[in-house]
């Protein structure tokens, strides 16, 4: 059985760049797919997915930071690296390339041998990136990266899943989705999100885990129906459909503000909903309610 070859797409208005470039990559053992046009990029990308792209930054029409923009949006292309090529050295029109998603650059005229290394060396990146996202999927973790205003870097299968049904996304994936609730962050805040319900009932939560970058925070998601969970607690522990609502979302780690927000009551009513809480299953505090609803919903 042949190995696979990995895929360059290499985007370019000049014929002689292409021809050197495809010449340089198919003797290193590329598959190369070429494209005079970024608008001809889309076109190929449609059909086919590369496992890195090779693209000029001054085109006529469409640029390349333009089209990078456009494929980070897909989610089968937000993992695929983009390197710039481009005659502008001006420091500006670098920070342009790194913002539309590129993840490296070269200058023109290129020299092919550099080529192949920053394009070998992306490539490897890249993989090692995929199979963490997969393990984590694979191991059952839902979860998904953000920057501070909210928009989606990456997700494992599963929570992209769930971001679906959770709300509708632009083109063919949630890259670049503004997460429901999203309020910009500054630097050292963390996240408040409110539940997003579903179609079928159930509701889609995010928690904050922490942060892996300065600008990169990392959140699980879940989804659970509220519905089951408050009839357990409710029929388990002899409480009223309120106050099984209530405990809940404590022992899911809101706090009294959360809880009235979610539940569109005011936190006066919330405490009070507590208060009857803690008198009918003997406990003193919120950790102790909290410790006992985990238990009977894990059982």
């Amino acid at each position: 059985m042949m190995e696979r070859r990995d895929i360059v797409l290499v985007v370019d208005d000049a014929p002689g760049t292409l021809g050197l470039l495809n010449d340089t990559l198919e003797g290193a053992g590329y598959m190369v797919l070429v494209a005079q046009s970024a608008a001809a990029a889309m076109t190929v990308i449609e059909r086919i997915t590369p496992d890195i792209v090779l693209m000029d930054a001054v085109m006529p029409g469409m640029d390349g930071f333009e089209a990078c923009r456009r494929m980070k949006r897909n989610a089968r292309l937000v993992s695929v690296p983009v390197i710039f090529m481009t005659g502008l050295t001006e420091s500006e029109d670098v920070v342009r390339g790194f913002d539309a998603g590129g993840v490296d650059y070269v200058v023109k005229p290129v020299v092919p041998d550099e080529v192949v290394a920053r394009i070998a060396a992306h490539l490897a990146n890249a993989r090692l990136t995929r199979s963490a996202h997969a393990a984590l999927d694979v191991a059952g973790r839902f979860l998904l990266a953000v920057d501070r205003d909210g928009a989606l870097l990456w997700a494992t299968p599963q929570a992209a899943t769930l971001l679906r049904d959770a709300a509708p996304l632009p083109g063919d994936g949630p890259a670049g989705l503004a997460l429901p609730g999203w309020v910009p962050l500054a630097e050292g805040e963390t996240p408040r999100l409110p539940p997003v319900p579903l179609a079928d009932g159930r509701r889609v939560e995010f928690h904050h885990v922490g942060a892996i970058a300065p600008d990169e925070l990392l959140l699980r998601v879940t989804a659970f129906d509220p519905g089951r969970e408050e009839g357990m607690l409710r029929d388990r522990l002899g409480l009223t459909a309120r106050e099984a609502e209530v405990l809940l979302w404590l022992g899911r780690g809101k706090s009294n503000r959360d809880i009235a927000d979610i539940l569109v009551l005011s936190p006066r009513t919330v405490n009070k909903h507590l208060e009857g809480v803690f008198a009918k299953l003997g406990v003193e505090n919120r950790a102790s309610a909290a410790a006992l609803a985990v238990r009977v919903l894990g059982g």
